[in-house]
């Protein structure tokens, strides 16, 4: 039995290829899978439950099969932070902290989904700070359905013409960041994606930090079991 986890899919109806590969994930590489983790940004942007696309919950109802036979889990992104629970029970999924630890095969794992591991990005750290005050949520679902929509859009926008001018150090997890959260937690193993960085790094103290890769150019899966830590890649589209 293995554990599977994944993240940074970014999905949306323009990136079909994307969407194949990830069905075809859920129907051939989960046969002796104990439970299947959603690391964050599973969308592309997710503006409310109430305005699901036809194409998400589609996805919902694929996801709800699969975890009729295998617990799925999800960690909020930093472009899906206002998925919430009556889309999680359409998909079957249960939404975990943004922080959580797990034993993972006899070694205690914090797990996450890394944007609050790049500290040496202050605006984004603040503008994170904001969005995740309730009240802010809150005023937020109140808008309406198109204002929602807008606002999504021109943040979307700010964050891709700001990460062209960021360097790749910032854009980084810092490993003072890193090494708190391991105190923190009491852990030593760390599962994580947002960097789009696939790796294994071994860290002093026995530490291990793993990222998940993105699914732009391929598919990107964690396996954990006994018998090890294996990333693999998979095709897009109907490669």
């Amino acid at each position: 039995m293995r554990t599977l986890f994944i993240g940074d899919l970014h999905l949306s109806a323009d990136r079909l290829d994307i969407t194949q590969a990830f069905i075809r994930f859920l129907d051939t590489e989960l046969e002796d899978a104990e439970a299947l983790y959603i690391l964050g940004d599973l969308f592309e942007v997710w503006v409310g439950d109430d305005i699901a696309s036809p194409f998400a919950l589609e996805l919902a109802q694929k996801l709800k099969q699969v975890s009729l036979k295998l617990p799925v889990y999800f960690i909020h992104g930093n472009r899906d932070f206002m998925l919430g629970q009556q889309f999680a029970r359409k998909a079957g999924m249960h939404i975990l902290p943004e922080i959580a630890c797990i034993n993972l095969y006899g070694t205690e794992t914090v797990i996450l989904h890394g944007d609050s591991l790049c500290t040496l990005d202050k605006a984004y750290q603040r503008f994170r700070k904001l969005r995740s005050l309730a009240l802010a949520r809150w005023l937020y679902g109140c808008l309406s359905q198109k204002r929602r929509q807008r606002i999504a859009d021109n943040i979307r926008g700010k964050s891709q013409r700001g990460n062209q001018q960021k360097s790749l150090q910032i854009m980084d997890v810092e490993p003072d960041a890193v090494a708190a959260l391991f105190a923190q937690t009491r852990t030593q193993q760390m599962i994580h994606g947002h960097t789009h960085r696939p790796a294994i790094h071994e860290l002093a103290h026995g530490h291990k930090r793993i990222v998940v890769g993105d699914w732009y150019e391929q598919g990107s899966v964690l396996s954990v079991s006994h018998d090890g830590i294996k990333l693999t890649n998979l095709p897009l589209g109907n490669g």
